[in-house]
């Protein structure tokens, strides 16, 4: 059975092996994941084009997921490292402080302009909420703060206001540079930090375009504001992804499993991708096995209708990159087999206003409740087609047959496709049924006797025109060979 669920994951250090990579490759990574929030662009170039080399031996489509840093809020650092902070103790947040030089009274800031955006009596979480400060009076550049919760705090930790709304701007200028990058590197994707509302994902999008980049915006669900105004940001995005990090900081922990759940189902039914991220299987970043409580969160993620999960951490710098990935993958398999996640009336009652959106819905509907689809071919120039496709939850495969390398690749985000090269030499709409039937059979994706749904349009190289679908039966409709 395939996996219909995709894996995504960040590459770092752990990674850095090619033969490493080899096996996260082997083990079913589907997208690769780079942070810009760590390290220099040149190792990063460096993760790119050992991913590409290694893609192109296996001849195995991956795609590529630049994500930018966002204007992550963060503290300075200490001189010695770290302080412990005790539940009570009178600690500030004060822009005059070198960021060197903190201590165990002060620290400094990232974005010295946090402190306009503070009230008194503001709740302020930092390093995930595992230090807790209230505001008790605001100078010049200067917050004044009581521990709430203690702890040991490290350098550049970051912070969070309970309830958000910070003033912080969605791409900083770190991010405007990393735009060029992304698009040098020809990303399939271009996540956005901190994103706001709609606006933040367009002005990413028309910065990557500028850039000559053609990936899609994949917006990072992680700020409470964010989810008032959620419709338009997933309408606006190719992606979201559910960032639970820093959003359960700032909703609170209790409300993110129902938050995760709306968020899933929201971007489905407006077809839009979704990938849920943070901590999936963290305690792997040192143990072999996935604790029981990870293999839940993976389950129920698939459940609930991801297209993608994502692992951080656990392969960027974990001990087990190959294992976290295999453990994903094994608990993504079992999950799919439940009957609920195989099935969906997603928009049966719908009007489309697209042919090619027609058509998938056609083709979902009838490999859904035809007993004998083996498979699903789809020729695509964008994408968009199987896109709209995979929205529909089922158990038969999508191939997305495209002569486009970059259409390949963004299409390993999608749920229950698999891209497959494929190029259309012949106007003949038989051959190009039986080329298509051909290229499944030297596959093993079908044998004799299976039933095939193919999409196409009349228009070969024309994007967005599938206006067919033909059902077939392998070995029924066999041309002889010209002669």
């Amino acid at each position: 059975m395939l996996r219909r669920t995709k894996i995504v994951a960040t590459l770092g250090p752990a990674t850095d092996d090619p033969g490493v990579l080899d096996e996260l490759i082997d083990a079913g990574l589907d997208v690769a994941r780079i942070n810009l929030s760590h390290g220099p662009r040149e190792v990063h170039a460096r993760r790119i084009r050992i991913l590409r080399e290694r893609t192109a031996a296996k001849q195995r489509p991956v795609g590529l997921l630049v994500d930018l840093q966002g204007p992550k809020i963060r503290i300075g650092r200490f001189a010695g490292g770290a302080v412990t902070l005790a539940d009570g103790d009178a600690f500030a947040l004060d822009a005059a402080c070198p960021l060197e030089a903190g201590d165990g009274g002060r620290v400094g800031l990232t974005f010295p302009q946090l402190i306009e955006d503070l009230s008194t009596g503001d709740i302020l979480l930092l390093d995930d909420g595992r230090i807790v400060l209230r505001v008790d009076a605001l100078g010049e550049g200067r917050a004044d703060c009581t521990v709430v919760m203690g702890g040991r705090l490290s350098d550049s930790k970051g912070i969070n206001r309970q309830g958000g709304g910070l003033s912080a701007t969605a791409l900083s200028a770190k991010d405007r540079e990393d735009i060029g990058f992304a698009a040098e590197m020809e990303a399939d994707y271009l996540a956005v930090s901190f994103v706001r509302d709609a606006s933040d994902v367009e002005q990413a999008r028309e910065l990557l375009r500028e850039a000559r980049g053609q990936g899609g915006i994949l917006a990072k669900i992680e700020r409470a504001e964010a989810l008032a105004s959620i419709e338009d940001i997933i309408a606006a995005s190719d992606a979201i992804m559910v960032a639970r990090g820093d959003l359960g900081v700032e909703i609170g922990d209790a409300e993110l499993p129902a938050v995760q759940k709306s968020l899933i189902r929201r971007a489905r039914e407006m077809d839009t991708v979704v990938i849920t991220a943070t901590q999936m299987m963290e305690s792997m970043i040192e143990n072999a096995i996935p604790t029981r409580a990870e293999v839940f969160d993976v389950a129920n993620a698939v459940f609930d209708g991801t297209d993608a999960v994502m692992l951080s951490a656990e392969t960027a710098m974990g001990r087990n990159p190959a294992k976290s990935v295999a453990a994903m993958d094994r608990i993504c398999r079992e999950a799919e087999k439940h009957k609920a996640v195989r099935t969906s009336s997603h928009r049966i009652d719908s009007v489309f206003t697209r042919r090619d959106e027609a058509i998938a819905m056609a083709a979902m509907y009838t490999a859904n409740h035809y007993l004998r689809v083996k498979a699903i071919a789809a020729l695509t120039e964008s994408g968009s087609t199987v896109k709209t496709m995979s929205r529909i939850s089922s158990g038969i495969p999508i191939y997305a047959m495209t002569r486009h390398r970059s259409t390949r690749r963004k299409v390993t985000l999608f749920r229950g496709v698999y891209p497959i090269r494929f190029d259309v030499v012949t106007t003949d709409a038989r051959r190009i049924n039986q080329a298509i039937i051909d290229e499944l059979l030297r596959r093993h994706a079908v044998e004799e006797g299976d039933v095939v749904i193919i999409t196409k349009g009349d228009r070969s190289g024309v994007g967005g025109r599938t206006n067919t679908m033909k059902i077939m039966r392998v070995g029924d409709h066999v041309i002889p060979p010209q002669a």
